[in-house]
C-alpha cells in the first residue's frame, strides 16, 4: 500500500490514492481553488526576446 497525498496515512482501496473520501474532497477542493499550479518561466523573456504584448504597447 501507499501513503495518502494529503495527510499520509495508509491509502483505502475504495478511495485510492487517499485514505479516506475526506482526503479525496480536500484534493478536489484544491483543484478547483487552482492551488495546484506548475511554475514556468516565460522563454522570450530569458532571450530577451519582446514578446507580442511588447509589441502592442509601443
Amino acid at each position: 500500500m501507499s501513503e495518502c497525498p494529503i495527510c499520509r496515512k495508509l491509502t483505502v482501496a475504495e478511495y485510492a490514492p487517499f485514505c479516506s473520501k475526506h482526503c479525496k474532497n480536500v484534493d478536489l477542493i484544491k483543484w478547483l481553488k487552482e492551488d495546484y499550479r506548475i511554475p514556468v518561466q516565460d522563454l522570450d523573456e530569458e532571450e530577451g526576446v519582446p514578446s507580442p504584448e511588447d509589441d502592442e504597447e509601443s
